[in-house]
């Protein structure tokens, strides 16, 4: 089936791009508490990192990883919902690929906490 946007060009394309884009942080928002959790720590450390930063690198370096660490989640967040949707019966694969997901996110917040320490001990 051929989605019916999909010879839409310019303008309206990338408006239509910015609402599903909008639709998946309010259902990742809504369902996911994980995503909820790690937004709250990107509008705690955001400002801090602004502030501790003493230019635009050190600034970059703090505040990257915290988006980065949203980035993954919504990903992960992505497969765990594409496995749900195929079955709720368990199978190696997709357990694997839950648990992939999930090793993602706690190496991106391991990144978050790297970076943060060597940018504040520096």
């Amino acid at each position: 089936m051929e989605m019916p946007t999909k010879n839409n060009l310019g303008l309206r394309r990338l408006v239509n791009a910015l609402g599903w884009s909008i639709k998946g942080f309010r259902s990742t928002f809504k369902h996911e508490q994980a995503f909820r959790q790690e937004l709250l720590l990107l509008l705690v450390l955001a400002p801090l990192g602004l502030w501790l930063g003493d230019n635009g690198v050190e600034r970059a370096l703090l505040l990257a990883p915290l988006l980065i660490v949203l980035i993954v989640e919504l990903v992960n967040s992505a497969i765990e919902s594409v496995v749900d949707r195929i079955g709720t019966e368990k199978h190696e694969l997709s357990g694997r690929a839950k648990d992939q997901g999930s090793a993602a996110v706690l190496v991106s917040l391991i990144l978050v906490a790297m970076c943060w320490t060597l940018v504040l001990l520096d």
